[in-house]
């Protein structure tokens, strides 16, 4: 086996070089297999129901119930059967507001479990459980989109998966099977997550590594209220009392299924929230930023994991934690890793609050997200003296809600503010359905840069919803 290790290494470092296939945006539902330690704590029951009210906008091939640190000789796919009965009951209700909701029977289906084995203890030979045998079937299927495995707790069905395919197949088919897959899994909530890393270079990982839960990018979503981690975020949005409201109570038999926060409200919803089809999220792209975080592609520093006999330094890049520079409510400028998640907060949680009115109410008593439309969003280029306006105006809302815009320049997704320490670009009317980027004539540029200018439409609706454009510019020097 040392053989095809060396070799699926060289072939994972091409890739790293050469730039991955799964790099392109796609239109086509995400295919997502989630892994789950639930009933470990109750944020895996809070992440299933916001994952089901967005189940139109996924294909769901997998709800496997597993093991973690936290969960290590037992499972709990019951659990999920009770959250998905409760589904089924709201079900038509959401059909009213969006179509596409998958059949309750359909998700029960899909419902497996992973052995109760604790990390590494469960991956090897005489260890496949139905929760790994589906995975592989899921990824084996005649279907050209990748499958994003969306870890909650411990990896260990995923390493399952991957050392049967090693051990029964050639290394194209190997190489073919990894491909397919997508990893944004919640740290490392056992042993298998740095092996799978380590042992398959090629393998599309997103983590913040180790068991520094605190600082983790995902933590983001609502640490606040987890050791009361510091952010600028309305900590508010996260917590009990407005989460009765919106979401527990008077929202049907999907919304009693929601527990209470006890550390952190959904530490797992960041794995599949950026996702979900707002204009602003593009899966394949960590870089660029959205609702699930922003990630970049690097060889992080060691950071030991408890006492794993099987821990290891990272041997390669993977897409880890990044930084923004986002503005608070109180004013003041963050610079952390928490902030890629936080600063998106008002929206997605008004976008979950609708989506609870979608359980119980018809369609002309809730609110439903606008359209975007701006007359140019693709082979954007400008140059150095030169200006582009960019027109919104034929956006519009489905309830016929007022809309309004904000224009802004997301710097840290692209290439051209790491370059210039001063303020490169002018947003003129950016509260506005029309706006003007402008470029400085002195500005210097030795190669073609990006910038990625995002438009944010807000309806005047209750809750106010939020979808966004994403306009790549392409930033030329002055004589090319």
């Amino acid at each position: 086996m040392k053989n095809l290790k060396f070799q699926s290494l060289i072939y994972g470092m091409l890739l790293l070089f050469i730039g991955a296939p799964c790099m392109a945006q796609t239109t086509d539902k995400p295919r997502v297999f989630v892994l789950t330690d639930i009933e470990n704590e109750p944020d895996d029951a809070q992440s299933l129901v916001r994952f089901l009210l967005y189940s139109n906008q996924f294909d769901v091939e997998g709800l496997i119930a597993t093991t973690s640190t936290h969960l290590r000789d037992k499972t709990a796919a019951w659990r999920i059967k009770e959250i998905v009965n409760a589904y089924g009951k709201v079900r038509n209700n959401l059909l009213q507001h969006e179509k596409g909701f998958p059949t309750e029977e359909h998700l029960l289906s899909t419902i497996k479990s992973g052995l109760p084995k604790y990390g590494m203890n469960a991956v090897g030979a005489g260890n496949d459980s139905e929760g790994s045998e589906s995975l592989i079937n899921v990824v084996d299927k005649e279907d050209d989109r990748p499958v994003w495995v969306t870890v909650w707790g411990g990896a260990n069905v995923l390493a399952q998966a991957l050392w049967k395919i090693r051990h029964t197949r050639t290394l194209g088919e190997l190489n073919k099977f990894v491909a397919k897959l997508r990893v944004y899994t919640i740290s490392d909530q056992d042993d298998s997550g740095v092996w799978m890393r380590n042992e398959f270079p090629n393998l599309f990982y997103i983590v913040s590594p180790g068991e520094d839960y605190i600082h983790s990018t995902w933590n983001g979503i609502g640490g606040e209220s987890f050791r009361k981690y510091a952010s600028g975020a309305d900590a508010s949005l996260a917590e009990n009392p407005w989460l009765r409201k919106n979401i527990m109570q008077n929202h049907g038999p999907l919304g009693a299924q929601y527990p209470e926060v006890e550390y952190i409200m959904e530490g797992d919803t960041p794995s599949f929230l950026g996702l979900v089809d707002n204009g602003l999220n593009v899966p394949d792209r960590p870089d660029f930023g959205g609702w699930g975080g922003r990630y970049e592609l690097y060889k992080p520093h060691f950071k030991p994991y408890r006492n794993f006999d099987h821990q290891a330094p990272e041997q390669r890049a993977i897409w880890t934690d990044a930084s923004d520079e986002v503005m608070g409510i109180d004013g003041r400028i963050y610079i952390n890793n928490q902030a890629t998640i936080w600063r998106w907060r008002e929206a997605f949680q008004n976008d979950f609050a609708a989506r609870m009115d979608w359980c119980v109410k018809p369609y002309q008593e809730a609110n439903h997200p606008p359209i975007v439309k701006v007359d140019k969003t693709t082979n954007i280029t400008i140059r150095p003296g030169e200006s582009i306006q960019f027109d919104a105006s034929d956006s519009t809302d489905p309830d016929g809600d007022t809309l309004s815009y904000h224009w802004f320049n997301y710097k840290e997704a692209g290439t051209y503010w790491a370059f210039n320490w001063y303020k490169p670009l002018t947003i003129l009317n950016g509260n506005s359905a029309k706006a003007t980027l402008e470029i400085g004539e002195r500005i210097e540029l030795s190669k073609a840069q990006t910038t990625h200018l995002i438009l944010a439409v807000t309806d005047s609706g209750s809750p106010a919803l939020t979808r966004y454009q994403r306009i790549i510019i392409n930033i030329l020097p002055k004589n090319k």
